[in-house]
C-alpha cells in the first residue's frame, strides 16, 4: 500500500508526463533563444531590453537568477523566460519542500501570468565542477522545486530542468563514442530518471569555440565555424558530421543513449563564439565570431533535426545578448555579445539592433522605439514651425 506522500508524488509524474510535450511547446517557443547575463556596468534597463528583443524577434531568453526588476519589465512582453535558482541556494533549496515553496513564492508566482515564465533551472553547470556539496544537492532540489510547483498548479506551465557543462562527458569524439563520467554516474542517473519521468529535456552547454581555443592545431576552423570542410566520419553511425555543433549535440544523444534515455531531448542552453579574446584565445575575432553566430542561426531557423535524430529538431540559446565588463576570466568572457549596450548590433547576422537616442549617450535608456519616434516627431514638427514663421 503507497503512503499519502508516495501517492501523491505518484501522481505528479502522471500529471508531468501527460504535459511533457505541451509543456515543451510553452517552454521554448520556435528554435532560438538567447541568454540575457548582466554582469556589467553599462548595460540598458530590462525595458529597453524588452524593446530590443521584440525588435530583433527573439522570443525566447534565460536569466541567471529571478532579478525583480527584469521579471516586471518582461510582464505583458510575451517573451519566454526560464529564471535560474543561483548555485549558492541549492543546498537551502535541498534541504525540503518548503524552502522551494518560499523561494517559488518570492520570486516566481507574483509575476505570473503577466510574465512569462517557462523555466526554472537548478544552479548552472553543478556537475562537473569541484563543489562535491553541490553535487549531492542538485537532484532533491530538483524534486522539490518540481513538487512545489505541483502543489500550486504551476508544474504544466513551468519547466524544472539544469544546464551542464561538456565537462560532465568523460570523451565526446566521435560522437557515438560520448559517455558520461564515471564519478558524476551516481548523481546523473536519478537526475535523468527523475527529468525523464517530469519530460524535461537534456541542457548541454556547447561551444565549438571553446574546444578550437583549447586545440587550434588539431581543430580545422571551418569545422568550428559552419564554413566549407571534409568535416568528420563516425564509423560507428557512419554518420557524417560537417560542423562541431550538431557533433556536441549528437555526442550528448549519444551519452543518453547508453544510460537507457534514448527519448530525451537535447537543447543546448548556451552556445557562442567570443568577437575577442588574449593573445592565447585562438579564434576570438569579430569575424569568426559573426559567421558561427551568422551561421548558427541559419540552421537553427531551418527547423531540423542532427544527423543522429533527424526527427529531433535543433533549439539552441545563444550566448550572449550584451558583452558584460564585469565578468571574471579570460578577456573571451567579457565579449561575446550580439549587440552593445547602445543597442546597436556587435556585427551583422540578420539583426538590425536599436539606433541609440544621442551619440554621447554609452547606453540606452529610451523606454522603445516609441519614444524615439517621439523625439523626431516632434524636432520635424517644431521646425516645420520656425519655417512657416
Amino acid at each position: 500500500m503507497f503512503s499519502s506522500s508516495t501517492s501523491f508524488f505518484l501522481c505528479l509524474l502522471l500529471f508531468s508526463v501527460t504535459f511533457c510535450h505541451v509543456l515543451g511547446d510553452k517552454v521554448f517557443t520556435g528554435t532560438y533563444g538567447v541568454n540575457y547575463g548582466r554582469i556589467a556596468d553599462n548595460l540598458p534597463s530590462p525595458e529597453s531590453v524588452v524593446t530590443l528583443l521584440k525588435a530583433a524577434k527573439i522570443r525566447n531568453i534565460r536569466i541567471y537568477d529571478a532579478d525583480r526588476q527584469v521579471l516586471n519589465a518582461f510582464k505583458g512582453s510575451g517573451i519566454s523566460i526560464s529564471v535560474c535558482v543561483p548555485n549558492e541556494l541549492l543546498k537551502e533549496i535541498s534541504v525540503g519542500e518548503d524552502r522551494a515553496m518560499n523561494w517559488i513564492k518570492q520570486n516566481v508566482e507574483p509575476y505570473l501570468p503577466g510574465t512569462k515564465i517557462r523555466g526554472i533551472s537548478i544552479g548552472n553547470e553543478i556537475l562537473g565542477g569541484g563543489d562535491m556539496e553541490l553535487w549531492e544537492a542538485l537532484v532533491p532540489a530538483s524534486k522539490n522545486v518540481y513538487s512545489a510547483l505541483a502543489r500550486l498548479n504551476l508544474a504544466h506551465q513551468i519547466q524544472v530542468s539544469t544546464p551542464h557543462s561538456e565537462a560532465v562527458f568523460a570523451n565526446s569524439y566521435p560522437p557515438s563514442a560520448c559517455t558520461f563520467r564515471e564519478d558524476i554516474l551516481p548523481v546523473m542517473k536519478p537526475l535523468l530518471q527523475f527529468f525523464s519521468q517530469i519530460g524535461t529535456p537534456f541542457y548541454i552547454n556547447a561551444y565549438p569555440f571553446l574546444a578550437y581555443k583549447n586545440d587550434p592545431q588539431h581543430i580545422d576552423i571551418n569545422y568550428a565555424l559552419f564554413k566549407k570542410n571534409p568535416g568528420i566520419y563516425d564509423a560507428k553511425t557512419k554518420l557524417h558530421y560537417d560542423n562541431m555543433f550538431l557533433a556536441q549535440v549528437d555526442a550528448a544523444y549519444a551519452a543518453l543513449d547508453k544510460l537507457g534515455f534514448d527519448k530525451m531531448e537535447v537543447i543546448v542552453s548556451e552556445t557562442g563564439w567570443a568577437s575577442k579574446g588574449d593573445d592565447n584565445e585562438a579564434g576570438a575575432t569579430v569575424k569568426n565570431a559573426r559567421t558561427y553566430n551568422k551561421n548558427l542561426r541559419k540552421l537553427l531557423l531551418k527547423k531540423k533535426g542532427t544527423p543522429y535524430r533527424p526527427k529531433m529538431v535543433v533549439r539552441a540559446y545563444i550566448f550572449a545578448l550584451f558583452n558584460e565588463n564585469l565578468k571574471p576570466g579570460p578577456t573571451s568572457e567579457r565579449n561575446f555579445g550580439l549587440f552593445k549596450p547602445d543597442g546597436s548590433i556587435s556585427y551583422d547576422i540578420g539583426f538590425t539592433g536599436l539606433v541609440p537616442s544621442s551619440a554621447t549617450s554609452p547606453f540606452l535608456s529610451f523606454k522603445g522605439i516609441g519614444s524615439l519616434y517621439a523625439v523626431v516627431s516632434t524636432s520635424c514638427a517644431a521646425f516645420l514651425i520656425l519655417v512657416a514663421l
